[in-house]
This record gives C-alpha cells, structure tokens and sequence, in this order.
C-alpha cells in the first residue's frame, strides 16, 4: 500500500510540475511576445522619427522663404519694367545679376517658380484666380494674366501663383423691372 501512496505522490508531484511548467511556458511565450511588441514599437517609432526629421531638414527653410517671396515678386515687377534713362538702365542691370543669383541658391535649395502661361488651362493645384474676365478668344478658365508668380519647395506648395482666368460671356437676360413697366403702361392706355 505504501507504495501505491507513494506512486500517487510521484504522480501529483509530477502533475504539478507539469502544470508549473506549462504555466512557465505560457508566461515565457507572453513576454516573448510583449518584448517583440515593444521592439516592433520602438522600431515604427525609430522610422517615424527619422523620417520626420529628414522632412523638417528639407523643409527647414519654407519659412525663410515665404519671408523672402515679396522681394522676389518687387525684384520680378522692378525688372519687367523698361529703364527710361541710361542710368537706370545700368542699374536694372545690376539688379538683374542680384536677381538671378538669388533664384539660383533659391534653386539649389529645391525652390521652383511657378509661372503660368497665358492662355493655358488654370490648374487649381498651383494656381489662385483672383479675377476673371470674358475673352471669347479663349476657352473658360484659360490664364489671361499673371499677378505672381507661385513658388514650390520640393514638392511643397509655397505659395500658388495669382492669376486672371478667362470666363465665358453670359447671356444678357431681360430685367423682370421693365417687363413689369411695360405691362403697366399697357394697362394704363
């Protein structure tokens, strides 16, 4: 008999041990799998941080530039104006050279002017219409003049170029005003 307590001993140790250690794996797959967890978080957040960073790299002089717009569009309105005396001339001149050297480290930095041809379709992604006017020469919505030009930093819209696009001529429609005058007069007399 002592030795069937004995083995029903063993045998219960043994199930505990096994329990134990079923539990033990259980907890070692659980925390196996929170530190992949928290590896793979670390990880997206590792990538997601280096990629914010590289944006506010490329676009860490949006600001800067966005300051340095109106002198761009008084250099561009300076310049597309005739010098009416040879000094002015030779300044107009200097003032190009400063010109062009600032659009070529603007350039270098990833800036793009937009300009708008006239006559082409308005294009709502890099374009603003700040006036229409009827040109039957032209299709509706063709640009007829630019105000300024647009700028992009990369693929970043700065600031879209002002433009007037063309709209077609309406219909004139008779005032109801004048229909009721003439009904009036008519049942006047």
């Amino acid at each position: 008999m002592h030795d069937k307590e004995e083995k029903e001993k063993k045998i219960k140790k043994e199930d505990a041990l096994k329990a134990d250690l079923e539990k033990l794996k259980a907890d070692c797959d659980h925390w196996k799998n929170e530190y992949y967890r928290a590896y793979a978080d670390t990880q997206n957040l590792r990538k997601s941080l280096e990629k914010e960073h590289r944006e506010a790299l490329r676009y860490r002089a949006e600001g800067f530039i966005e300051d340095l717009l109106p002198i761009l569009d008084s250099f561009y309105m300076a310049l597309s104006n005739e010098a009416p005396t040879p000094e002015a001339k030779n300044y107009l001149i200097g003032f190009q050279y400063i010109y062009k050297n600032l659009v070529s480290v603007l350039e270098n930095e990833g800036v793009t002017e937009i300009t708008p041809e006239i006559g082409k379709q308005f294009d709502v992604n890099t374009m603003n219409a700040v006036d229409s006017k009827v040109d039957p020469n032209l299709k509706e919505n063709s640009v007829t003049q630019v105000y300024s030009k647009g700028y992009k930093l990369h693929d970043r819209l700065i600031r879209p170029a002002n433009v007037q696009v063309s709209k077609v001529e309406e219909p004139k429609k008779e005032e109801p005003q004048e229909k009721d005058d003439n009904n009036k007069k008519n049942l006047d007399a």
